[in-house]
């Protein structure tokens, strides 16, 4: 049967031959765990996203949630879906064994995650979000606090989401409006307006702990006058039970062209002068605290991107094998039998991009997922905060160049199914709209560029940066012993020679205080940069396929071949294509800065 979420087969490759993940097993907190335990989370994260998720995936697009009696309808099918990921373990995949969790490494939970990421993107949200919201609490929240509201967040009665947005302010949020007022016990009442809440209000749990941002008011001015809150929809009494409804008002819907089955409200906290808050760590510190979720939420978005990529190159693989039209050109006699299109160079040509965005996207989300295992057990204070270091510089790559390519990827699918693909009837329309929220939320692309740009590559003088070169270099210096990459190789070290000269020039820039020159085109340094670390992963899959075909595996070759294949295809024809963006960049082209409003 073909396989419609990810390649096993892919998977067992990135975990076991690329990434080491049986090395995970040799350090103290995974020492429990082994191949089999790593294979049977998976298999089980598989057929509950076959079986639960997957089924729903278009009736939840079909049926958007209805706003009925100030509260949000969903379909019947998420509760149920819901139900068997946290009855299974997974919304404490990663969680230690002492606090009811499965004690799985960071890159085997998300192993497992991407199942549900490719099955039901929107379904799947609900307890994603409620991870990323327990974490927080977990690391910022008092003892009262974890016991309040972590703990039956872990149990799977309480979700969680995370409140940020607001109508005037969109994503700067230096200029939010909502306020927080001290009141008796500690607590404090809240009053404004959030909007594009994912999961803001459902059924699906007891309870609902947003995790909000607003200002106390003493706040300085900008993010520095920015606290986070905990605003359960209901209140918790001492003895753990739920209390009355909080002043938490579900003002209405957002009707999205994507991810429609994920709730997107509106909230109104405090309409009535009585919505209870409480504060998350140090006043005005609010915005640090919630920068570990949402850096969460941006690898968790880069994720659900290359999954929908992957479904969708699945779906057009398949439909490309058993749709025959045509003839290949050297073949002009209309009584043969029409081909399937796979053997048309064009489909090749589009089923080998896909591949090689969504398969070289696919490996950078598990080796973050890895460097995040590493930031927290390895050996030596120092090594971890080298793997936090190079994690940190690679978030924005993380989120933003797969919802940029594995859009992309979306994108040929649909072609490849020609008019079907444009149709309803056929799965990849929705894989494509779904995945185009993803350039989007959690900061958009413009966003991460100037995050990038302009600030982590700077950042504790450039300790990412240079691990980043060093571990490039590393790679290259082993590919040298496979002849056979040799014309894989040369196009990245070429590209990463000029990448790191035009940075040193655009830091040189910044530090001289040149700010609106050196980042106006901070964007196409982030396609270069997102290019190179792509190359480079593939560069290192390439080594590996090498490694597997010298091993003579026969049931393997086609496998690695395939790597191989698709190692070329990024490496010679859309690593060299980076030159252009560099050129432009070494310029300080001001062709969009110096445009003006009224010229439009």
């Amino acid at each position: 049967m073909s396989e419609t979420l990810l390649s096993s087969r892919n998977l067992a490759f990135e975990l076991y031959e690329v990434l080491d993940a049986e090395g995970l097993t040799q350090r103290e907190r995974f020492a429990e765990h082994n191949r089999e335990t790593f294979d049977a989370a998976i298999s089980t994260a598989r057929n509950i996203a076959e079986k639960y998720f997957a089924p729903h995936n278009r009736k939840n697009d079909e049926n958007e949630p209805r706003y009925e009696n100030g509260q949000a309808i969903l379909i019947p099918e998420v509760k149920p879906a819901v139900d068997a990921f946290l009855e299974a373990g997974f919304l404490n995949a990663a969680r230690s064994f002492e606090a009811g969790g499965m004690q799985l490494p960071t890159l085997l939970s998300q192993a497992c995650f991407a199942h549900f990421q490719a099955a039901n993107a929107a379904s799947t949200s609900y307890p994603f979000l409620t991870m990323g919201a327990a974490n927080l609490i977990e690391s910022f929240g008092t003892e009262e606090q974890k016991q309040r509201f972590l703990q039956p967040m872990i149990d799977g009665r309480f979700f969680g989401t995370m409140a940020l947005t607001e109508p005037h302010a969109g994503s700067s949020l230096s200029d939010i409006r909502t306020r927080a007022e001290p009141a008796a016990g500690g607590s404090y009442r809240l009053k404004g307006n959030k909007i594009f809440i994912s999961g803001g209000d459902h059924s699906l749990s007891e309870n609902i702990v947003h995790m909000v941002l607003a200002k106390l008011p003493d706040a300085p001015a900008g993010v520095k006058g920015i606290s986070l809150f905990i605003v359960p929809k209901f209140l918790v009494n001492d003895d753990g039970s739920l209390g009355a409804r909080n002043d938490v008002l579900l003002a209405g819907l957002f009707h999205k062209m994507g991810w429609r089955g994920t709730t997107s409200t509106a909230l109104n906290f405090g309409d009535n002068g009585n919505c209870v808050g409480y504060l998350v760590g140090k006043p005005h510190q609010g915005l640090s605290c919630m920068f570990q979720m949402m850096n969460e939420a941006r690898i968790g978005v880069g994720m659900g991107a290359v999954m929908l990529g992957y479904a969708g190159y699945l779906y057009s693989l398949d439909y490309a094998r058993e749709r025959p039209q045509g003839r290949l050109p050297d073949s002009k006699d209309p009584s043969t039998a029409p081909v399937a299109i796979i053997q048309h160079a064009d489909i090749k040509r589009m089923l080998l991009t896909q591949k090689a965005y969504v398969e070289g996207a696919f490996d950078l989300g598990l080796y973050a997922a890895r460097l995040f295992d590493d930031t927290t057990t390895l050996a030596t204070d120092t090594e971890r905060k080298h793997a936090h270091e190079l994690l940190d510089l690679l978030t924005p790559i993380v989120k933003s160049w797969p919802s940029e390519f594995c859009l992309k990827a979306n994108e040929l699918a649909i072609q490849i199914l020609g008019g079907h693909g444009y149709t309803r009837e056929y799965p990849v329309e929705q894989y494509y709209r779904d995945n185009r929220l993803n350039p989007i939320h959690e900061g958009t692309h413009g966003i991460q560029s100037l995050d990038l740009l302009g600030r982590k590559l700077a950042q504790n003088g450039g300790a990412g940066l240079k691990q980043l070169i060093r571990l490039i270099a590393e790679t290259g210096a082993r590919a040298q012993k496979h002849p056979s990459l040799t014309a894989l190789r040369e196009p990245l070290e070429q590209l990463v020679n000029r990448l790191q000269s035009v940075t040193i020039g655009l830091l040189t820039d910044l530090a001289q205080g040149k700010v609106n020159s050196s980042l106006a085109n901070s964007a196409l340094y982030l396609k270069v940069f997102g290019h190179t670390v792509i190359g480079w992963r593939w560069l290192e899959q390439a080594i590996r396929a090498e490694e597997g075909l010298a091993k003579g595996e026969a049931a393997d070759a086609a496998f690695y071949k395939g790597k191989l294949q698709a190692a070329r295809y990024f490496l010679t024809w859309e690593v060299p294509s980076c030159h252009h963006e560099l050129a432009i960049l070494e310029a300080r082209d001001d062709t969009c800065l110096g445009m003006q409003d009224e010229w439009f």
